[in-house]
């Protein structure tokens, strides 16, 4: 009881805080629809810390329903962009417009119900697998919730469990592997049915095979979407419309999987080849081993 006294008080002074993004005063929703879903960054400087900037000017732009993928160094700013344009920051010169709307000027419960992400690391609560996926609309019929899990590729492993979608996950989803806790995130994108979908290097510490299967299961939710992904490995992102390559918060350089890796001297092409030489090193040493 002395603890819970103590939760109840942490969690009202949690609600009596303000945060820092707000919606301003009278701003209209941002109506969307898949055939008006564009991103755009203009110019766009943002630093965590004055001593530290992590974006320097970046622009880019998404077309609506196409699918554009970004990939750099660590520290280039790749994650940074899917939380301004989530709004957990504001840039601190330029402007991130989606379907030409400045999202500072729209409602901001509307531009993250049109904004679906998938993260890197998925959180679950301790609940239920059932739970976990209808979170994404909690409103669904059991109906949706299914179709969600079939979509993700993980309906046939749910009801081949004792307790199917009643299993509990466990604190943070600790009773689920990675794959199984990645498909949970997508059936849970798929339930909120956005617009934009942001797909941040959600496979990145998976073996191949599953981030083959997982990967399956992200063409059919980003169906006639428009699509962002985040990637660490550059041959999850080979059948993107374009590639942005980063370096020190600019856009380095751009076009296509083949355009990029037809110069050699790229930066593209640098990464590309230093992935293959260490797959294929671990590849070796494995063989060596056995």
């Amino acid at each position: 009881m002395r603890q819970s006294l103590v939760d109840m008080t942490t969690m009202f002074s949690l609600l009596e805080m303000q945060p820092a993004i707000q919606s301003l005063p009278g701003v209209p929703q941002l109506l969307l629809t898949p055939q008006t879903a564009t991103v755009t960054f203009e110019d766009v400087e943002f630093g965590y810390s004055s001593e530290r900037p992590i974006l320097n000017g970046l622009s880019f732009s998404v077309a609506a329903g196409s699918k554009l993928a970004i990939v750099g160094g660590s520290g280039s700013g790749k994650s940074t962009i899917v939380r301004l344009l989530y709004r957990f920051y504001d840039p601190l010169a330029g402007r991130v417009l989606v379907n030409g709307q400045d999202i500072r000027n729209v409602n901001l419960d509307s531009l993250r119900n049109n904004v679906g992400v998938i993260p890197q690391d998925s959180v679950l609560f301790h609940s239920d697998i059932y739970h976990n996926i209808s979170y994404g609309k909690l409103s669904a019929p059991p109906e949706r919730v299914y179709a969600a899990a079939q979509m993700a590729d993980i309906h046939d492993s749910i009801v081949s469990w004792p307790q199917g979608y009643q299993t509990p996950v466990g604190e943070r989803g600790l009773k689920l592997s990675g794959g199984e806790k990645q498909r949970i995130s997508i059936a849970r994108a798929f339930m909120k049915d956005p617009s934009i979908l942001v797909y941040d290097e959600a496979t990145s510490s998976l073996d191949s095979i599953t981030e083959q299967k997982i990967l399956a299961a992200l063409d059919r939710v980003t169906q006639n979407r428009t699509t962002i992904m985040i990637a660490h490995r550059l041959s999850t992102v080979i059948d993107a419309d374009e590639i942005l390559v980063l370096e020190e918060g600019k856009v380095a350089e751009r076009g296509t999987h083949a355009h990029l890796l037809a110069n050699v001297n790229s930066l593209y092409a640098q990464l590309w080849h230093k992935q293959h030489e260490a797959a294929l090193t671990h590849t070796t040493n494995t063989t060596t081993l056995v």
